[in-house]
């Protein structure tokens, strides 16, 4: 697994794809994400998250009665580490979260605060 630790400007390649919460996995105030495909235990609903590479976000709460759900954003990079969510029109305030680490195989967000 790669650490964010070069300098850049842009997120990790492996950012950009469809991310599911593994709650399990979650730790301290880091939140953990697998790739869509993964083999998790069985839960009764699982929210995640899509970073695509021109920039649009979307986030996937978990709806009523557990069904997916979708909320549109963007998203834009402040450094190689902290990613600002937006959401226009929704009523969602924006938000930071920070790249803990990214690979192929797993997503760890931190929201700073």
């Amino acid at each position: 697994m790669d650490a964010v630790d070069d300098p850049q400007e842009e997120p990790p390649a492996a950012l950009f794809q469809r991310w599911v919460h593994a709650h399990e996995e979650d730790y301290d105030d880091v939140s953990v994400y697998r790739p869509t495909g993964y083999a998790f235990p069985p839960a009764r609903g699982r929210s995640g998250v899509e970073f695509r590479t021109d920039g649009t976000f979307v986030d996937h709460p978990i709806g009523r009665g557990d069904a997916p759900a979708s909320v549109p954003g963007f998203w834009h990079a402040e450094d190689d580490r902290r990613i600002t969510l937006s959401f226009p029109g929704t009523g969602r305030p924006e938000r930071v979260v920070e790249i803990v680490a990214c690979d192929a195989e797993v997503l760890r967000l931190r929201q700073p605060g």
